[in-house]
């Protein structure tokens, strides 16, 4: 990341004396670390304040740290060679430095009925900016017009996209912005995003869930209740229909039966 401290790694395992040696960083164009070894002693020097590992005799750990990249410094070769007593020179690692840095989260601004402006400023490389309309459908061709300034001092980007598009007030738009040096996405919504139309959605089933759920109570307490007012009803008929009166011998239904039923035979002069 632009600004950062960064370690190119490097690691040997052959066998190194360290004496009557010398080891150099260099990019394509420029010295950037060298170490000499003479008669015990260490020579180091650097150029913007890169530093050698220390356990680099012992270990074999050749890492070169560089304590701020520029994205100056994007894709290029940092190399390590060493010379070794009357040896020529002999490379032993090369490593390409890859810098990056964050866009700020875009700024979404609508200019007329028509047309969006989206802002991201302070990052590196250019980045990928496309438009979403309601967060899936892609606007019309040629309705996106996008310009990205390069800051001299700083070197990175500042980038302004423009959507013309004529939506209703109920659909929204997106700016998203990529990054994909550092797999980087921010984007902002400008408008009602689909999100609160399903949020609606979902508000009103569960009014209707509520209101059956309230409607279905209802309906089961009066019926707990009316059958509760029958069982009474009833119980208070056997009551009465069980209960002895005066001056009355309750006969048996079917005796009564019987005597409606009974047959009376006609007389006859024989």
């Amino acid at each position: 990341m632009v600004g950062r401290p960064v370690s190119l790694p490097c690691f040997t395992t052959e066998s190194l004396t360290f004496e009557n040696m010398t080891m150099e960083w260099r990019t394509d164009r420029e010295l950037v670390l060298r170490s000499v070894w003479k008669d015990g002693d260490v020579d180091i020097w650097s150029l913007n304040s890169a530093t050698f590992s220390a356990d680099a005799a012992l270990m074999g750990n050749l890492t070169l740290g560089l304590p701020a990249v520029k994205p100056k410094y994007d894709r290029a070769n940092y190399s390590l060679f060493i010379v070794s007593g009357e040896e020529r020179l002999k490379l032993l690692c090369t490593i390409c430095l890859r810098i990056a840095a964050s866009f700020s989260s875009p700024q979404v601004l609508k200019e007329d009925n028509t047309s969006f402006l989206c802002h991201s400023s302070g990052g590196y490389p250019l980045p990928t900016v496309y438009w979403l309309i309601n967060d899936t459908e892609e606007p019309p061709e040629g309705s996106v017009r996008t310009q990205a300034v390069w800051l001299p001092e700083s070197v990175l980007y500042n980038v302004t996209s423009l959507l013309t598009v004529n939506i209703s007030q109920d659909d929204s738009v997106s700016c998203v912005i990529e990054n994909p040096s550092i797999n980087q996405t921010v984007s902002t919504v400008y408008g009602v995003p689909s999100s609160t139309v399903v949020s609606r959605a979902s508000n009103g089933m569960w009014i209707f869930s509520t209101a059956l759920c309230v409607v279905v109570g209802i309906m089961v307490l009066v019926g707990v209740a009316y059958q509760i007012h029958l069982d009474r009803v009833s119980k208070r008929k056997k009551k009465e229909f069980q209960r002895p009166q005066k001056g009355y011998k309750r006969r048996p239904r079917y005796l009564e039966e019987i005597d409606v039923l009974k047959y009376e035979p006609k007389e006859s002069d024989v």
